[in-house]
């Protein structure tokens, strides 16, 4: 099946609260996986619009069955909270996803993509590397004597 074009959402776009089901349902197998839990615990409606706002969030389908979030950075484009449903994995959302973070890139004239994944998501560290991503360090979150993500960059060509 051929993925679907992501569409950028406003801020009062309904279709943000599907974003948030969307990331929950998404992201609920890492529930007992990674340590410290994910922030997708704390994130609020309120959060996505206000991303929408200072970044963007895009969607795939209606109600959202894919989604991500981009964030500018003086020197790349951070990708956070790149969701596929479970139920539509393996149909190139994501893909689909990541090459929408490439264009906006090398339309803001940034070099290169970044994302970060838990250490326990092995599975993750396979999909994106896959998808061109190259592990470049490592960080914990705070409280931890230990790495907690995987900081991942894709160049853009």
């Amino acid at each position: 099946m051929r993925a679907k074009a992501p569409r950028r959402l406003a801020a009062d776009d309904p279709a943000l609260a599907g974003v948030l089901d969307l990331i929950r349902r998404s992201f609920a197998y890492m529930d007992g996986r990674i340590d410290p839990p994910s922030s997708m615990h704390r994130l609020r409606l309120a959060d996505i619009a206000g991303h929408c706002a200072s970044g963007e969030v895009s969607a795939i389908g209606a109600p959202p069955f894919a989604c991500v979030f981009l964030t500018p950075r003086p020197d790349r484009l951070y990708l956070g909270k790149l969701a596929v449903d479970p139920a539509r994995r393996g149909e190139g959302h994501g893909r689909a996803l990541v090459d929408l973070a490439e264009t906006r890139a090398r339309a803001l004239g940034l070099p290169c993509l970044e994302l970060q994944t838990r250490v326990e998501l092995t599975e993750n560290h396979r999909i994106f590397g896959a998808l061109g991503f190259r592990p470049t360090g490592t960080s914990a979150h705070p409280g931890y004597d230990r790495p907690t993500s995987i900081t991942m960059e894709r160049a853009i060509p």
